[in-house]
């Protein structure tokens, strides 16, 4: 793994800590926005973090991306368009999550939820 760079639309881990206020903290699934020639030249990861908190059901800034286990029991995972976050990956020891990819009309979907967000284009 001593080459491995997370690439666009990858699943990794990272860990959030420390954190401040109503931001995330520990270790948790993220999804990479920026290419791999980015993360590669910066050590910095542009995304977004996932959860399997159940109130983001009805959270308009939330894509379901489908079943995960936790602790032995099916959870809703979410990724939360609404936190755009960028982490130095190499320093925090982040790693390949074994769900690897977001599927590609999914990966739109939450491309597009952050874009009505943050307003790119």
């Amino acid at each position: 793994m001593v080459n491995w760079v997370p690439s666009r639309q990858d699943i990794i881990w990272i860990n959030c800590s420390p954190q401040a206020g109503q931001e995330m903290k520990n270790m948790h699934p993220f999804l990479v926005l920026s290419p791999k020639s980015f993360n590669n030249t910066t050590s910095i990861v542009i995304g977004l973090p996932m959860t399997t908190a159940d109130y983001n059901k009805n959270n308009p800034f939330s894509v379901t991306i489908g079943d995960v286990q936790k602790k032995g029991i099916n959870k809703q995972s979410y990724v939360l368009c609404h936190q755009p976050k960028s982490f130095d990956w190499r320093a925090r020891g982040a790693s390949p999550h074994p769900d690897k990819k977001i599927p590609n009309a999914q990966f739109l979907e939450i491309c597009k939820i952050l874009n009505q967000i943050i307003m790119l284009t």
